[in-house]
């Protein structure tokens, strides 16, 4: 039999008895709308941890000493960056990199002191690697590496009971195993996606903070930046040949286990929800294709008895059940892109700051519908969904002409 002819077969079926098919259209696109709004939300939850994740690390690639890591101080720095090493640092595909200083610091004004972790940057290359001035809420940001003031975190600046203007006191160890102390004063005060960031890095100039660490030209780590943080490979390699002795390259993923495991988590569970979700669907596909076949044995039996090959009454099942799914994805992926339209610009989980905070996440979640999680819902639901119609479809195509004409 031709496939024009079966899917005209399969068409008219389906609407033979349309309230069962409403009814079990209505929950596949309730179920696929579900998926959709899942996939997004879970997506917007991950991509907000890695956001501000990367920002604190910073980058999606950092240089370090071996030691670096499991002793951050002045003794594990490194020394000033090779000509081969800063051209592969200059590669198209890099957005930025920054050579910064990042120690343990007290902090300490008139009224109370805290520990922090202190930065030695480069304005210039700060900005090229994730700090906006847009996060700034009162001030400037640094003017040059030899800025002789610092900027702070608006949760900090509470801390400390001070304000902008005043005079705060930074000291660390210096290369000398002393401590090294100076006043700056605070010009500028940001504000981050996570109140803890806020409490725990201070921005000073590079050069001041080596000067006052005693540190000459080093700096304690290179972090670099790159177009996407998915996909290090077309200038991680480039940068590792190029690395001088006595350094390590780490991508994001070595240097924070917990957002590396977070992104895979995030794929794993989007497609166990999926299929959660259409295992339960699948009791009622299931139901309705046998119910179908039931309800039709007998004019099944009269097409089987007039030459209808009994693959040809399988096809024809599992057309109904394929109509069926499509129509249902059809508006399911429609309905839930059109929800997600309103949330787009975010959803505030203010009143849920703190466990927000604790799992990595800013106030405000922003939802994320990528055209690979849609196609990979609508590929798993026809795959499952076929596969379950599988049983009515064949329970069909077994019926044995005489007897389906006689008993039913």
């Amino acid at each position: 039999m031709s496939l024009l002819l079966l899917t005209k077969l399969a068409w008219r079926n389906l609407w033979r008895n349309y309230r069962r098919t409403l009814i079990m259209l209505a929950a596949i696109i309730l179920g696929v709308w579900a998926m959709i709004m899942m996939n997004a939300l879970m997506r917007g939850m991950v991509d907000g941890m890695l956001d501000s994740g990367l920002k604190y690390l910073p980058g999606h690639a950092q240089l370090h000493h071996p030691a670096y890591r499991d002793d951050p101080g002045v003794a594990h720095s490194l020394e000033a960056l090779s000509a081969p090493l800063q051209e592969a640092l200059a590669d198209r595909d890099i957005l930025g990199w920054s050579a910064r200083v990042k120690v343990p610091a007290m902090i300490s004004s008139e009224r109370d002191s805290r520990g922090v972790v202190l930065l030695g940057v480069d304005p210039m290359q700060e900005l090229s690697i994730g700090f906006a001035e847009t996060d700034l809420v009162q001030g400037r940001f640094l003017e040059s590496a030899t800025d002789p003031s610092v900027v702070v975190g608006e949760a900090m600046l509470k801390r400390l009971e001070t304000r902008l203007g005043r005079r705060i006191v930074l000291s660390s160890q210096t290369v000398g195993n002393e401590v090294g102390e100076r006043g700056f004063p605070i010009v500028g005060v940001y504000r981050a996606s996570l109140p803890s960031l806020e409490e725990t890095l201070v921005y000073a100039g590079r050069e001041v903070v080596q000067g006052m660490l005693g540190m000459g030209g080093a700096v304690s780590e290179v972090a670099i930046l790159g177009p996407d943080y998915r996909r290090l490979e077309p200038w991680f390699g480039r940068v590792a040949a190029a690395v001088d002795e006595g350094m390590v390259l780490e991508g994001w993923r070595e240097l924070d286990e917990y957002l590396a495991l977070s992104l895979s988590i995030q794929g794993g569970a989007g497609i166990v929800l999926i299929v959660v979700i259409f295992l339960a669907l699948s009791f009622g596909l299931v139901n309705t294709m046998a119910m179908a076949v039931f309800e039709r044995v007998r004019e099944m039996g009269l097409l089987l008895a007039l030459g209808m090959p009994p693959h040809a009454m399988l096809y024809q099942v599992l057309l109904e059940a394929l109509f069926l799914l499509l129509l249902g994805l059809l508006a399911g992926n429609l309905l839930g892109w059109l929800s997600l339209q309103p949330l787009l610009s975010g959803i505030d989980l203010s009143a849920l700051a703190e466990a927000a905070e604790l799992s990595g996440m800013g106030a405000t979640l922003y939802p994320n519908l990528r055209g690979v999680d849609m196609l990979r819902a609508t590929l798993i639901v026809i795959f499952l969904g076929l596969a379950a119609s599988l049983i009515p479809a064949w329970r069909a195509a077994r019926l044995d002409p005489v007897t389906s004409m006689n008993e039913y």
